[in-house]
């Protein structure tokens, strides 16, 4: 509702084209404080006083010009009285006094005159200008506070009512007493309608620059979401926000990836570091957008290596194979962008499979980070790697073996770990060909490397 609101109104309103004048008398009362809703309601009540004030003119002179100077004398105390209140409230900024005291006048003035001239007829119902401090109390003061308001505009209609018989009526010409009912009708019915349009457009303009904050917070909301997404995966997002407190989860099935570039490092010392930086990032955002397609989760990056995970924060039972396809890709995305910047690049890829332990850590700058056994040896596969090779340990093979080609590199004396079997994942396995039973080939074909210690 409120981007509609700001999309409808217009950029120039109505009240903008005021002239000057109006504008100041308007804003006597208001303060640098005030609210915008604030500043409507008291700049109303202004108008509407000045308003009523100014054609109360009429009254006095005519009612002076028949020699009823008792009755002209009253609408001539409410433009004293009511000239005052103005003065007083652009002086003092009290509304609360402002609001009070104009309210009584529009009360009790009309039914005072009324009572002066003879009652309803001879009056022409000039009592129906009190109409507006009821109406006056529920735009300035509220639904809830109006009801004395109007109570008291009831009782004195039923006043009036009683002892209409009982008043002497000054010999008022017909004309007059005519001409005052359709004034009397035209005039409170036009006070009415302008000041409640004036009220209602400048709630409008609030709503309009309500909306306008609203919108920009939005748009400062979805620039945050999507920074905070850019840095913890969705549904983690979405705890954080629900509870700001510690989120740690245990994964039994995951699969991690650790890759680095091979020779970046010395293209650091050639290339200017607009160019660095610019080349690491296509290669990294080609690995964002195979992470998306295979609907894994990038951890993150450490200089030139690149980390992912697949199987948290939703568990999948497919997550060894999710990160095999995307290392393999992987492959052939760094020989591409090897071949289009004219620089001899390659891919070291370690993986492994099983528990990991995964949560937030931080407080300024948040990190969904991963740890664990499997964590470490995936690191360290990448680390004892070879270029262009995809490192996996016997769990990630056990996973890959029937999908998969893989070849047996041998036994590794990993720090920490002992001796290792480990592989080197090929590619994928031709459909044609039937999955490995009992001692599988990649056992019967061992790449030549030395066993090395981590």
């Amino acid at each position: 509702m409120l981007r509609d609101m700001a999309r409808g109104v217009p950029s120039h309103p109505w009240w903008r084209r005021l002239p000057a004048w109006v504008d100041r008398l308007a804003q006597v009362g208001t303060l640098p404080s005030d609210t915008e809703d604030e500043k409507v309601r008291k700049a109303t009540l202004t108008l509407a006083s000045s308003l009523m004030t100014a054609l109360a003119v009429v009254w006095v002179a005519t009612y002076a010009a028949l020699g009823l100077w008792l009755s002209a004398l009253i609408p001539f105390v409410y433009q004293v009285m009511s000239t005052g209140s103005i003065a007083l409230f652009a002086r003092t900024k009290r509304y609360r006094l402002f609001r009070a005291s104009q309210l009584c006048m529009m009360l009790m003035l009309p039914f005072l005159l009324q009572w002066s001239l003879g009652g309803f007829k001879t009056s022409s119902a000039v009592a129906l200008w009190a109409v507006t401090a009821p109406l006056g109390a529920l735009m300035f003061y509220g639904v809830r506070e109006a009801l004395p308001w109007f109570g008291g505009f009831v009782t004195l209609v039923a006043i009036s009512g009683a002892i209409d018989s009982q008043l002497s009526r000054p010999g008022i010409p017909n004309t007059i007493v005519v001409t005052f009912f359709v004034m009397n009708v035209l005039g409170v019915s036009t006070t009415v309608y302008l000041l409640l349009q004036y009220f209602m457009r400048a709630r409008e303009r609030v709503l309009a620059e309500l909306a306008r904050k609203h919108t920009a917070l939005e748009a400062e909301q979805e620039k945050s979401e999507r920074l905070l997404l850019n840095v913890l995966p969705g549904p983690i997002a979405e705890r954080l926000k629900a509870s700001p407190g510690v989120i740690a989860d245990g994964f039994e099935g995951v699969t991690v990836l650790f890759a680095d570039i091979v020779r970046f490092t010395p293209l650091t010392d050639k290339l200017p570091p607009e160019e660095v930086v610019a080349l690491l990032d296509r290669v990294f955002s080609s690995f964002d957008v195979l992470t998306q397609r295979y609907e894994l989760e990038k951890i993150k990056t450490i200089g030139d290596a690149y980390m992912v995970a697949g199987g948290l924060p939703t568990p999948r039972p497919d997550h060894a194979e999710a990160v095999a396809e995307m290392a393999l890709d992987m492959r052939e995305e760094v020989m591409r962008h090897s071949g289009e910047v004219g620089h001899s690049l390659a891919v070291r890829i370690g993986m492994d499979s099983g528990p990991v332990v995964a949560g937030v850590i931080g407080r300024r700058k948040f990190i969904y980070d991963l740890w664990g056994d499997t964590v470490n040896t995936a690191s360290r596969m990448e680390s004892h790697g070879v270029a262009d090779s995809i490192h996996v340990t016997h769990r990630t093979y056990e996973r890959l073996r029937r999908r998969y080609d893989l070849r047996l590199r041998g036994d590794l004396d990993v720090k920490g770990k002992g001796v290792m079997t480990t592989y080197f994942l090929v590619g994928r396995r031709s459909k044609a060909e039937p999955p490995a039973e009992g001692p599988t080939p990649s056992r019967a074909t061992p790449v030549p490397h030395p066993t090395r210690r981590i």
